[in-house]
Formats: C-alpha cells, sequence, structure tokens
C-alpha cells in the first residue's frame, strides 16, 4: 500500500463532522488567492522590493528586478488585485507600496521559509 494512505477505514465521524463543519471554505478560496499572489518568484520578489523601498515606481522596480516593464506591471497588477500592493499616481509616475496585509503576509512567509530552511 502507499505510504501517505491509511490501509483501512478509521474514519471518525463525529470529529471529522465537527471539523469540516467549521471550516469556512470562502476564507480558504480567499487565502488562496492571496497565497497564489507571493507564489510567483517575479511577485515575491517585487514584493521584497517594495518592502525595502517602502513605495518605488515601475521604472525602479524593472531596475531592481532585473525585468521588463511591462511584466514588471502585470505583476503589479496581480499583487493590487490580491489587495497585497497599492498605488497612487504623482504626475505621469506610478508609485507601488505594500499595503499592511501584504507586508504582513510577506513578512510571515518569509521568516517562516527562513524557520524551514
Amino acid at each position: 500500500m502507499a505510504d501517505d494512505r491509511c490501509d483501512l477505514l478509521c474514519l471518525d465521524l463525529p470529529r471529522a463532522e465537527e471539523i469540516r463543519r467549521g471550516l469556512d471554505i470562502a476564507a480558504a478560496a480567499g487565502a488562496a488567492v492571496t497565497a497564489k499572489a507571493l507564489g510567483d518568484p517575479t511577485r515575491l520578489t517585487i514584493a521584497m522590493a517594495l518592502r525595502a523601498g517602502d513605495e518605488l515606481c515601475v521604472c525602479d522596480l524593472g531596475w531592481i528586478t532585473l525585468r521588463a516593464e511591462n511584466l514588471v506591471g502585470h505583476h503589479l497588477r496581480a499583487l493590487r488585485t490580491a489587495g497585497l500592493a497599492d498605488s497612487r499616481r504623482d504626475g505621469k509616475i506610478v508609485f507601488y507600496s505594500l499595503t499592511s496585509a501584504g507586508r504582513s503576509l510577506l513578512d510571515a512567509h518569509l521568516a517562516a521559509t527562513r524557520a524551514l530552511a
């Protein structure tokens, strides 16, 4: 038999039902969206740069991450859609920064990653 499965059905139905009722599927879906936003190496690098620089424009982020500005813009939209980054326009320049949720999630993710190493 496979090492990742039980060899017999040993379901603790009352406990399993209690846990199932307590799960928030909508919250899990929302958390998956934000986790996925940091799941891409380029987006994670951009978020790390934003954390270090507080507020940066696409030109700066492209230079810092060694990526094309249009690619950086694409990834910034994904971070904004997930609620992890914000933007503000100052004349012809758009500046990006992490939201408090984005900073918290990034910090937690990096801390957990360091703990695994």
